[in-house]
């Protein structure tokens, strides 16, 4: 399970550092987890991601990007889709989906 500190930052009001330690971050790990793995070799931006899950907030969904890229479960290289925003977005993997870009960056 991922601590409730590493989802709040020092200097945060209480009320933040109250809801850190109230969440059940693996529960959200695993849903976005499940919905990165949906998308299979293609791979999802966080656009994408948060679109496919509506019945979640954004500030929900995109803390666990982190947690699982550090676990392992999620991968991601110098790969990028433009966003909604017209910026581009590094494209996120399941770890068994992932195929490692062979081209120079």
């Amino acid at each position: 399970m991922t601590e409730a500190y590493k989802l709040v930052r020092r200097d945060d009001p209480s009320t933040s550092h109250d809801a850190a330690a109230s969440i059940d971050a693996t529960h959200m790990e695993q849903v976005v987890l499940d919905a990165i793995w949906a998308f299979g070799a293609a791979g999802a931006i966080a656009d994408q991601v948060c679109n496919a899950l509506p019945q979640h907030r954004y500030n929900s969904i995109t803390p666990r990007f982190k947690a699982l890229k550090e676990k392992g479960l999620v991968k991601i290289d110098h790969r990028k889709r433009k966003g909604g925003s017209g910026r581009g977005q590094l494209v996120m993997w399941a770890a068994e989906f992932y195929m490692e870009d062979h081209q120079d960056v």
